[in-house]
């Protein structure tokens, strides 16, 4: 059976029945379930087991009682529990629980919880602000704020996009094998005969792209010793998708391009000062993670000794600097899924662990994320520790 995590949970079918039943607990469970990206509670294994004990039966009402007590002690919590049988004969129920897209979810008591992992985590109130930012981001991505009809699209941009798609070996051959406009429709750039937000700012023409509420802007600014600005490049024209934004920044920033030189053996190995994987995965996790409902450029800072990204908005809720290689938790999961798809990240829109690797490897110190008042900050350094 799966194992515990943000979509799963296992509890014992005492948590519903008897004395020691905890109608409140369960409660606090589906909404953060309810909170999150919706899951499954199953009553009636225990944390350690994977199947119900053989002669375990569950009571008829039971199931009739959970559909109706959870809806009266939460608030936008959609609920279907199910008895179910396993193969060696026990019963146990399961309650899938609906995840929000836009509302949030509570208690009657005016308590908010969200699943983080294998655990059930109370909010504070300055969560909460967090947690609604999240939900914008979902809503901004298949929002439609200015009727752009589908046929009014970027031509050779939706001709790229498809032509990788149909190239990626991470889409299955059943996705592949859609017509153009299947393809649009699955990847969400589509509804109802007009481009979304999603499909503007991937497939759509320059001044619709400009038309957006907060579309990404970049910038890139040179420090020397003293911190003084002695360069600074801007892409802010909107003529360019973020897989473009991304190509562009490493094509036009001369810095790229420098690289330490050390003896190996009769020859000499040159380390660029910032691997390309390393600055591409920076990117693409400043742009899958913005919230684009949210005002802020994206800001690369060269100092003599770092790199420094700046992105706007905080760390989704359950995030944090010190999990940040474990967390999955997107906040764009259908631009997630594209650059994805793309290639142009690692699975859940996190290249960390990626980026660890990489800057291991070449003797560099991993990287710093630091969580501001209003942003996130990366921070690569340029220093080669060891040099074997």
């Amino acid at each position: 059976m799966t194992a515990e995590g943000p979509e799963f949970d296992r509890k014992s079918i005492r948590y519903a029945l008897g004395e020691a039943a905890d109608f409140n607990g369960l409660a606090a469970d589906c909404v953060g379930f309810a909170n999150a990206a919706g899951g499954t509670i199953v009553l009636g294994i225990e944390d350690s087991e994977t199947n119900p004990p053989a002669d375990q039966r569950v009571p008829a009402e039971l199931v009739e009682n959970l559909r109706k007590r959870i809806p009266q002690l939460t608030v936008n919590v959609h609920v279907e529990p199910q008895k179910r049988t396993a193969a060696n004969g026990g019963e146990y129920v399961e309650i899938r629980i609906t995840g929000n897209q836009q509302s949030i979810a509570s208690t009657t008591d005016g308590k908010y919880f969200l699943r983080v992992a294998d655990q059930t985590r109370r909010l504070l109130p300055d969560d909460l602000g967090r947690l609604m930012v999240d939900r914008n981001s979902l809503v901004w991505e298949l929002g439609i704020v200015r009727r752009v009809s589908q046929e009014q699209h970027d031509p050779q941009k939706l001709a790229d996009f498809l032509m990788q798609v149909r190239g990626s070996d991470r889409v299955s051959p059943f996705i592949r094998g859609k017509t153009d406009g299947e393809l649009l429709e699955h990847y969400q750039f589509v509804r109802d005969g007009s481009l979304t937000n999603l499909g503007v700012l991937w497939i759509g023409r320059r001044n619709d792209r400009a038309a957006l509420l907060h579309a990404p802007v970049l910038q890139c600014i040179k420090y020397d010793e003293r911190d003084r600005k002695v360069r600074k490049q801007i892409w802010d024209d909107y003529s360019l998708n973020p897989q473009e934004l991304i190509q562009a920044v490493w094509n036009d920033v001369p810095d790229w391009r420098e690289s330490y030189e050390f003896p190996e053996g009769l020859f000499r190995r040159n380390v660029p000062h910032y691997d390309e994987v390393v600055v591409r995965e920076l990117l693409a996790n400043a742009l899958v993670h913005r919230p684009y409902t949210q005002r802020g450029d994206i800001f690369l800072n060269l100092f003599p000794d770092r790199l420094e990204v700046h992105n706007p908005g905080l760390l989704p809720i359950g995030v944090t600097p010190r999990n940040i290689l474990h967390a999955s938790v997107q906040r764009n999961p259908h631009l997630s899924r594209v650059f994805y798809d793309l290639k142009l990240m690692e699975r859940e829109g996190s290249g960390y662990d990626r980026m660890y690797e990489v800057m291991l490897t070449s003797g560099r110190p991993t990287p710093v994320v630091e969580e501001r008042d209003d942003r996130v900050v990366v921070s690569v350094t340029k220093r080669i520790v060891r040099s074997e």
